[in-house]
């Protein structure tokens, strides 16, 4: 188990553009143990990508169901080159993220989506879902292209907020 430090804002890593995975060698097997580790260990985490962990490969892992609120969702997934080939609806979202533990903020994102994606196997996956889940892929997915929800908050005025520190 290799729980993996997660960069934050503002490590230039995070602003990289990841790669494509070509196959699923040595390497690209160890991110993704390291991306499950890692989520896993923070305890709170519902999806993690590659670059955040320091690695510049196109490797999201996500585990919707643990947020309480997420009734309808395709289970734990590690997606490999994901692509949103459909988008439909707006809805506004608050979101925070381990890159950027200070804040959290509104973001417009896509009600539904239409994904298609690698799995661990290197098979060839499309699924289409929509809400919190769809949001939560939007996002990961944000990370591979170098894009952190700050980037996209509704305005930095006003929808973006400083978290409560509890002591």
């Amino acid at each position: 188990m290799a729980i993996k430090e997660v960069l934050t804002y503002p490590n230039p890593l995070l602003k990289e553009i990841a790669e494509d995975v070509t196959e699923i060698d040595d390497k690209v097997k160890q991110v993704i143990q390291d991306l499950k580790d890692t989520m896993e260990g923070s305890g709170h985490s519902v999806g993690i990508a590659a670059p955040q962990i320091g690695e510049l490969y196109r490797i999201i892992a996500i585990d919707p169901g643990k947020n309480k609120k997420c009734k309808e969702h395709h289970g734990q997934r590690i997606m490999i080159n994901p692509v949103i080939l459909k988008w439909e609806g707006i809805k506004p979202f608050r979101e925070g993220c381990m890159s950027v533990p200070d804040y959290t903020g509104n973001v417009n994102r896509a009600r539904k989506i239409l994904v298609q994606f690698r799995d661990e196997n290197f098979e060839e996956r499309v699924f289409e879902t929509e809400d919190f889940e769809a949001i939560l892929i939007q996002h990961e997915s944000d990370h591979l292209d170098g894009i952190l929800f700050i980037d996209r908050v509704i305005s930095r005025r006003t929808d973006l907020f400083r978290r409560k520190k509890y002591k």
